[in-house]
């Protein structure tokens, strides 16, 4: 009997075995195509803005075929704050920041908050990917008092060899941004623009 009970153990086996590599492909699978179809979804259906890059120091000299990419945007002034900052320790938090389209042509920050943003006409609201916060007592010049946050839009990846011809334009303030903001408040990178002009559009897919 107990022969028979091994054998029967050791043929199940492989198919267990490929039962749990099924469901793990399948489950993989949905995880990617629910990742794609998020990012299609927030390119076809977000509001446009147009960002303004910022130079980045120190160069990161192992990111390979991309180029890191700092805004204007991201250092959110504490004056912005609606209420004013935390008045308690604070981690892992996640700012709402209204941005809305300035004179130049590039969307800036009227106004930003730890707590959700009501919608307003003519402005878009956009969500920094969570981050560690602390404040402590208030500062003394609050307009010069900067948070700084990322939007999950810090890299872009360009064809091969072209990275630093790019960084050197963006260092010069020659590179903006052309972003779409979906309804839940994340970004997604549409196209990155040279002297005013689209150099490289994202697929869909």
């Amino acid at each position: 009997m107990t022969d028979m009970a091994d054998k029967s153990i050791s043929a199940n086996t492989p198919r267990r075995l490929w039962i749990t590599a099924i469901i793990v492909a399948v489950l993989q699978t949905a995880v990617l195509g629910y990742m794609v179809g998020e990012r299609a979804w927030g390119l076809r259906s977000g509001v446009e803005v147009l960002l303004k890059t910022a130079p980045v120091d120190p160069r990161d000299l192992l990111r390979g075929d991309y180029v890191t990419l700092n805004y204007d945007i991201s250092r959110v002034p504490i004056s912005t704050l609606r209420d004013g900052p935390p008045k308690i320790s604070l981690f892992q938090q996640t700012l709402s920041v209204r941005l809305k389209r300035q004179d130049d042509g590039y969307w800036g920050i009227v106004e930003s908050s730890f707590k959700p943003l009501d919608p307003k006409p003519d402005t878009v609201i956009l969500k920094s990917t969570p981050f560690d916060y602390a404040f402590y007592g208030e500062p003394a010049d609050p307009s010069q008092q900067m948070i700084g946050v990322t939007y999950g839009i810090e890299r872009y990846y360009v064809p091969e060899g072209q990275g630093h011809d790019i960084e050197s334009a963006r260092n010069a303030n020659r590179v903006a941004i052309a972003a779409r903001i979906s309804s839940d408040g994340r970004a997604h990178i549409r196209s990155l623009l040279l002297d005013g002009k689209s150099v490289y559009e994202e697929p869909l897919y």
